[in-house]
């Protein structure tokens, strides 16, 4: 299914050539201009505009407040993700400075233990060459000088146990200040990774406050979004139920009078004025037509856009695509076709009397570009060859 905006308008050039053709149905009472003018003049301003226009342009006005704050919203929304991927950014970047931290914090304590390791193990050697020195491994001074073999050899071994001691405790002094190094380079690098932690959850609540506020944009949006499509629902109806008492007041009668429907293009020039989301020209009856498809159901076929957007080839892209057409006009979204030559006019049904008659909105059934609505009986809709696409 092509929704409006998704079609490519490759064909816009075989379209230069489409053109809508109505024919007025013979049989068809026509109002005279005296009964028209009365009709605007006095019934016509008090059904449409007063019980109906108005309403519609109180809904409208509603709308264009709520999308002028839907818009606001919007802004607001993509001011929090701003700020979300913001915050997500430095977050990322203090992560990165914490896993290097925390790599040189290993590293440091690695270092502390192999020290410690080698600090132990240079006191076990230096004790046991001391150890080995004496022959019991606590002489005194009077064994060693017992044990010299004279005053220079006492002096010797006196030396050499000082210097022992002395390396001893030059080896000690040395590994315990790198081990006090050690330790006082990975206490800052606690601190710094506690630092980088507290800073991180904060930037971590800022987030998710920035978070909490955009879920709360984004339900008012969605609650602007519900309160605009109410209120085109509203209208609709409004518009539905204004085509079934203008049907009342003009009969069988061809009425052209101002487009309230919405058709976005009603002031587009004509012909040749453009070409609507599905390859039609503007104003023409296949661009409304296929525009009210789009209004009620969401969605509208490109068929002027594969070359087959004259109203009489409708069907064929129908059954084609898979829609279910028939001789039947009662359905919820319903277009008429007549299959006239040489390029056929659709409508749009508005309503579907007890009878069999068929009340219906359109644009250029005379050729003009303008909008008009008109009731058919169905024995006209019998003896010319009308068909109904049912859309919904």
């Amino acid at each position: 299914m092509l929704k409006i905006g998704m079609v490519h308008n490759t064909m816009k050039q075989k379209a230069t050539n489409k053109k809508t053709t109505w024919y007025r149905l013979t049989g068809v009472p026509v109002l005279t201009l005296a009964s028209v003018l009365t009709l605007g003049l006095s019934v016509v301003p008090s059904v449409r505009a007063d019980q109906y226009d108005q309403q519609i342009a109180a809904l409208r006005a509603q709308n264009a407040q709520s999308q002028d704050v839907l818009n606001g919203l919007l802004d607001q929304a993509s001011s929090y993700q701003d700020a979300i991927n913001k915050l997500q950014a430095q977050i990322d970047a203090v992560q990165r400075l914490i896993n290097d931290n925390v790599a040189q914090q290993t590293k440091l304590q690695q270092q502390i233990d192999t020290n410690q390791a080698e600090l132990d193990r240079e006191k076990a050697v230096l004790g046991a060459d001391i150890k080995q020195m004496y022959v019991d491994g606590q002489p005194t001074t009077i064994e060693m000088l017992a044990s010299s073999g004279n005053l220079s050899d006492f002096v010797d071994k006196q030396q050499y146990r000082t210097d022992v001691q002395n390396k001893v405790q030059e080896t000690l002094l040395k590994i315990n200040a790198l081990q006090r190094q050690l330790k006082e380079q990975k206490t800052k690098v606690d601190q710094l990774l506690a630092d980088q932690r507290t800073q991180q959850s904060q930037l971590d609540s800022d987030r998710s406050q920035q978070a909490s506020l955009l879920a709360y944009n984004q339900d008012q949006q969605n609650t602007y979004n519900k309160q605009i499509k109410a209120n085109q629902t509203k209208m609709a109806d409004l518009r539905h139920q204004q085509t079934i008492e203008n049907a009342k007041l003009f009969g069988n009668g061809l009425v052209n009078i101002p487009d309230t429907t919405g058709y976005p293009w009603a002031g587009a020039g004509f012909p040749n004025g453009g070409y609507d989301p599905w390859g039609m020209e503007y104003r023409q009856c296949v661009s409304y037509t296929a525009w009210r498809v789009w209004h009620e159901t969401g969605y509208m076929y490109g068929w002027g856009n594969i070359g087959m957007g004259n109203a009489n080839q409708w069907d064929d892209d129908a059954r084609a695509t898979g829609i279910p057409v028939d001789n039947n006009p009662r359905g919820d979204v319903v277009v008429g076709i007549k299959n006239s030559q040489p390029w056929g006019h659709a409508v749009y049904i508005e309503h579907v009397y007890d009878n069999g008659d068929v009340y219906i909105s359109q644009y250029n059934a005379l050729y003009d570009g303008n909008y008009s609505e008109a009731r058919i009986s169905k024995a006209q809709l019998d003896s010319s060859g009308w068909v109904f696409i049912h859309f919904r």
